[in-house]
């Protein structure tokens, strides 16, 4: 959780590991380009923190914070 305290909204961001399954297109996208920009942030689980990353093609999803890294 530390690591999204250092990203802001607007912040460039790479996507370093997806500990959960994900749909195949968001996999495609993540392997031709795994960078993104830090739209907001959700709570998750009740009591972590997510990273909703804008992608490329226009694709938002959300990350776990240790998922991330600033680019």
């Amino acid at each position: 959780m530390a690591q999204a305290a250092t990203v802001n909204v607007g912040s460039k961001v790479r996507i370093v590991r997806v500990r959960d399954r994900i749909p195949a297109d968001l996999v495609s996208v993540l392997q031709s380009d795994p960078s993104g920009t830090v739209k907001g942030f959700r709570t998750v689980d009740g009591q972590g923190i997510g990273v909703v990353v804008d992608l490329t093609g226009g694709r938002t999803a959300w990350f776990f914070d240790d998922e991330i890294a600033p680019a």
